[in-house]
C-alpha cells in the first residue's frame, strides 16, 4: 500500500485519505443541507399564503424560478449521500469523494443563486420594487461570492504557489 510522502503533511494511504476527505465532506454538507432545507421549506409555504395571488406576474415568475433553484440545490446537496450509498463497498471511495465534492460545489452554487433570488423576491415584495433593491441584492451576492468562492480560491492558489516555491528551492 502506497503511503503519502512526508511533504504531503500526512502519513496516510490513498484509502485513508479518501476516508478522511469523505468525513470532512460530510461535515460540510451537513451545514449546507440544513440551510438549504430551511430555505426551501420556507419557500414551499409562500404559494399557500393568501397574499401570493396579489404578487405581480413578474414576482410570481421570480418565485417559481426561486423554488426550482431551491429544489435543485437541495437535490445537489443530498446527491453525495445517495451516491455514496449506491457505490458503498465497491472500493471506489476516492472516485466517490471526487464526485461528491463536485456535487457539493454544484449544490453550493445553486444555493448561492437560490438565496440571491429569494432575497430579490422578498425585498421586491417588502419595498414594492424600489430602485435600490437590485443594488442591495448585488451587494449581498458579491459578499457571498467573496466569502464562498474568492477567498477560498485565492487561499488555495497561494498555498499551491508557496508549495511550488518550496519545491524549486
Amino acid at each position: 500500500m502506497q503511503r503519502a510522502t512526508p511533504e504531503d503533511g500526512r502519513d496516510e494511504s490513498p484509502q485513508e485519505r479518501a476516508d478522511r476527505k469523505w468525513g470532512d465532506l460530510l461535515q460540510e454538507i451537513r451545514v449546507a443541507q440544513t440551510g438549504v432545507q430551511i430555505l426551501f421549506g420556507f419557500l414551499l409555504t409562500v404559494v399557500f399564503q393568501p397574499t401570493y395571488r396579489q404578487l405581480s406576474q413578474a414576482d410570481q415568475t421570480l418565485y417559481m424560478v426561486t423554488i426550482v433553484l431551491g429544489a435543485t440545490a437541495t437535490g445537489a446537496l443530498v446527491a453525495p449521500v445517495a451516491f455514496h450509498r449506491i457505490v458503498a463497498g465497491r472500493r471506489i471511495k476516492p472516485q466517490a469523494v471526487a464526485w461528491a465534492s463536485r456535487l457539493t460545489m454544484l449544490g453550493l452554487f445553486l444555493l448561492f443563486v437560490t438565496m440571491t433570488s429569494a432575497l430579490l423576491l422578498v425585498l421586491r415584495t417588502a419595498t414594492h420594487d424600489d430602485g435600490y433593491v437590485p443594488w442591495i441584492v448585488a451587494g449581498v451576492a458579491g459578499l457571498y461570492i467573496l466569502w464562498w468562492f474568492v477567498i477560498p480560491t485565492v487561499t488555495r492558489i497561494r498555498k499551491s504557489s508557496d508549495a511550488d516555491a518550496r519545491d524549486r528551492d
